[in-house]
């Protein structure tokens, strides 16, 4: 039995003329906005408040972002504004004190003590460096996913 596989799936369909679906809601909404401000204010707060609207509704349609669609950014830019963040903070060691010099006698051999919060702190980048190295990652939904 053959099966037809898809090709061009990445490529919408042209439904109103040149445009796509996507890009056609884009425009008509911001020039319905822009209607409405025409029809509401005065010439010039509809140019003020229109001329950003419009370049914001044609790189919706049109701009590409490193060949990804712009509203993929600034859904990004988005989710990083108002989503949780990570800081890490790497204290600074004290600078080293000078020691006495060592005797010649052979002293005892010293074994580290690893108290528990050094342990956690080791397994916790154990567990990190080995999650990335598999490729894992842990991406929480902020909530501004398509």
């Amino acid at each position: 039995m053959r099966y037809q596989v898809p090709q061009f799936i990445e490529v919408e369909d042209k439904i109103f003329g040149p445009l796509t679906f996507k890009q056609f809601i884009y425009l008509a909404g911001g020039a319905g906005l822009c209607l409405l401000f025409f029809t509401l204010l005065p010439i010039y707060l509809t140019v003020l408040l229109g001329l950003p609207i419009i370049v914001f509704a044609l790189a919706l349609a049109f701009y590409k972002v490193n060949g990804r669609p712009f509203i993929v950014s600034v859904e990004h830019a988005f989710g990083y504004f108002f989503g949780n963040k990570l800081y890490l903070w790497k204290q600074r060691e004290a600078a080293p004190t000078p020691q006495a010099p060592v005797s010649a006698a052979p002293a005892a051999l010293v074994v580290p003590r690893i108290s528990e919060s050094k342990l956690k702190d080791l397994a916790w980048s154990l567990n990190i460096k080995d999650r990335t190295n598999a490729g894992v990652v842990d991406a929480p939904r902020t909530g501004f996913e398509i």
